[in-house]
């Protein structure tokens, strides 16, 4: 494949709900273009999309995918993303290296959930669209219904650039209302449109020729007036309209029966914006996309392979991106040595010597560059954006099945985690627990099975446990005697302490107030180090112990039998004694939550939070949709994500971030101690 010049490459993103037809259509693409000799289908597993083992198995997209190739002498680099919600944060990155992106609906289905998130992710970043109703030739399929819906969720700007000739198992073509023609079958033959379908084109042209003058004075001056307008100006309107995003053309196609599919590359080629169009602007300094510039290029999408190491995508806004060369990375503050240069097509690698503006490319093994960073020149350093992921919905608790595994377990899961940012990493001090958040259970599964095959560990999930802490509501003083006689050296100490509360979130503190020497210096910190291994022990149900002050006020030692481990031992005794009189109480995590919904869905999630022990907080209308924030407890949201999926169709989306610890009800604080109790024996046995 050449090298070309800005203006004449064409970088889409196909998105949409999933089983819409989107890697059909890619590979539909890339037969019609000459790109595959072969039509792989995604029941045999023979797509060029869906490479990876995981995707084959499932029948679904789980990555991007790139796949280049060449129309009427452009380039088309078709960015393919999933559209399974627990992996929108692929379509997050396959966005953001794009000028268009094709909105995949199903002529049967419609707009489905899918298509409102990515439609509203596109207009995060002001991406021009093309909408294209696929699956024409499927039973009860009705381009006028899958057209009007599309206009309900875009606007009256979404306008149809084609028509279907008939539909189901009569789709024949489609008529190209800005030619006037129709256009037929697979190879889209050139024919007259049909007699019985001329006043519906001449309506829709009208309301195409409309949207087309309205982007510019001097046609829509020119229409008012009653003259008509030419070829050309109609194709600059609508290329002026589309690079705006005043103008969503509307397209119909069946992938699996080709047809459409060569007007679809046509009109990609010939009214969609190309990088040249679309200068990037940061900072107030124009990024335009010419190689003779200095470089510039956002990392986009990193993956991890055993045998290759990092593989780091890339998009081009300007400069060249040479082999053999070294560029800066101002995000981590790092020159990274450059070695081969690739283009990709799925999974298939081929090495060139650069990648120039506007192009996508691939490079192996840099040593510090992830996802969204920037890659340019040390002497005109620019920073780009960061790539913007949902929040996480779903966590488990990660462990190894086997000694082998925990020794590799944490390397793998970096490097997971390196791979794709929507996913999340923590350690839970308080659980001690290795946490992985992301999109979903299938997301954070589909992980595991990649760690699985990639790295050769085997991890297992299962329900994170609650933090819970524990703290005391009253003051009370309690003492205790260590003694032991074992002969020769025994063991003594004594210990008074008093316990008291503090406010929530204040800590821990110790204070000695021994006078006399009571208790000597050299074992007032070993009386501390009691108290504090006692907090970690818990008082009710092992959780750690916070927000009290612990008071040393009188002790006795023994000037032969006294150390270290006696006023150790006599002093965790003594606390746990005096907080067992100081009304000791659990304490559970309490969550802020925002919570988009759509409107008619507001009451049933409201009355889902009240049976969670939420506190709606307030509530905003944002257009058809509500967002309510409230607090709820931990261990009632864990896995809210179900519900909400549940409740709203799909269409509920929410953020969820800690906000405070406060007391657990008392009918729910028995059955916490009680199933903590459960399994502290059950660890011990």
């Amino acid at each position: 494949m050449k090298d070309y010049a800005p203006d004449k490459i064409r970088n889409i993103a196909l998105v949409g709900h999933s089983g819409t037809g989107k890697t059909s259509l890619a590979e539909a693409l890339l037969f019609v273009a000459g790109a595959t000799t072969r039509l792989g289908t995604i029941e045999q597993g023979s797509t060029i999309s869906d490479w990876d083992p995981d995707e084959q198995k499932r029948e679904f997209s789980l990555n991007l995918s790139i796949l280049p190739l060449e129309w009427n002498d452009h380039k088309i680099n078709i960015i393919d993303n999933p559209g399974y919600m627990d992996f929108m944060g692929e379509v997050k990155c396959g966005l953001r290296a794009v000028d268009v992106a094709v909105i995949t609906i199903d002529a049967v289905s419609g707009v489905q959930v899918g298509t409102e998130f990515v439609t509203r992710f596109a207009d995060e970043l002001d991406l021009p669209s093309v909408v294209v109703i696929n699956r024409m030739d499927r039973d009860n399929a009705d381009f006028s219904s899958a057209l009007s819906q599309a206009q309900e969720l875009i606007g009256s700007k979404c306008i149809a650039l084609q028509i279907p000739i008939g539909s189901q198992q009569d789709f024949a073509g489609v008529i190209d209302l800005l030619t006037m023609k129709a256009y037929m079958g697979e190879k889209a033959d050139e024919a007259d449109i049909p007699a019985d379908m001329a006043d519906e084109a001449e309506s829709l042209r009208e309301k195409m020729i409309e949207a087309a003058a309205e982007t510019d004075d001097a046609l829509i001056t020119k229409y008012l007036e009653g003259e008509e307008l030419s070829p050309d100006e109609l194709a600059n309107g609508l290329r002026a309209g589309i690079l705006s995003g005043k103008v969503v053309p509307a397209l119909a196609t069946s992938a699996t029966n080709m047809i459409g599919v060569r007007r679809l590359a046509d009109t990609i080629t010939s009214l969609c914006p190309s990088p040249a169009d679309r200068v990037a602007n940061v900072d107030g300094k124009e990024i335009p996309a010419d190689p003779s510039q200095p470089l510039t290029a956002l990392v986009f999408k990193t993956t991890a392979d055993p045998y290759v190491g990092r593989l780091t995508y890339f998009r081009v806004l300007s400069g060249s991106f040479a082999s053999d060369s070294h560029v800066w990375n101002p995000n981590r503050n790092a020159t990274e040595r450059v070695g081969a240069v690739y283009r990709i097509t799925g999974k298939d690698q081929e090495q060139v010597t650069a990648v120039n503006a506007g192009d996508i490319g691939a490079v192996a093994k840099l040593a510090e560059t992830q996802t969204g960073d920037t890659l340019g020149d040390k002497e005109s350093p620019v920073t780009l954006p960061q790539i913007s992921f949902p929040a996480p919905s779903f966590s488990a608790a990660i462990s190894p099945k086997t000694k082998a595994d925990l020794d590799k377990m944490g390397t793998a899961l970096a490097r997971i985690v390196e791979e794709d940012p929507s996913l999340k990493l923590e350690r839970n001090a308080s659980t001690s627990e290795t946490i992985l958040s992301g999109l979903g259970d299938s997301h954070v599964e589909v992980a595991l099975e990649k760690i699985k095959r990639k790295f050769s560990v085997e991890l297992e999930s299962a329900k994170p446990r609650v933090p819970y802490q524990e703290t005391v509501q009253s003051s009370a003083e309690a003492e205790y005697t260590h003694k032991k006689q074992t002969g020769g050296h025994g063991q003594y100490a004594r210990v008074a302490l008093r316990v008291e509360p503090k406010p929530r979130g204040s800590g821990f503190e110790f204070v000695n107030e021994t006078v006399g020497g009571v208790v000597p210096k050299q074992y007032v910190g070993s009386v501390e180090k009691g108290v504090l291994e006692a907090l970690q022990d818990g008082i009710l149900a092992h959780f750690p112990v916070v927000d009290l002050k612990v008071t040393l006020y009188d002790g006795r030692e023994h000037p032969v039998d006294s150390s270290d481990i006696a006023f150790k031992i006599a002093s965790s005794m003594a606390f746990k004694q005096g907080a067992q009189d100081a009304r000791p109480t659990l304490l559970e995590p309490i969550m802020d939550m925002q919570i988009t919904v759509p409107e008619q869905n507001t009451g049933d999630v409201i009355s889902d939070l009240n049976g969670k022990r939420a506190r709606v907080q307030g509530m905003t209308p944002m257009g058809s949709m509500t967002m309510i924030e409230a607090q709820a407890p931990l261990a009632e949201v864990q896995h809210y994500s179900a519900d909400m999926r549940s409740i709203t169709q799909g269409r509920g989306f929410y953020s969820m971030s800690f906000s405070h610890y406060e007391g657990v009800p008392t009918h729910v604080s028995q059955k916490v101690v009680e199933e903590a109790e459960k399994a502290h024996e059950a660890a011990r046995s």
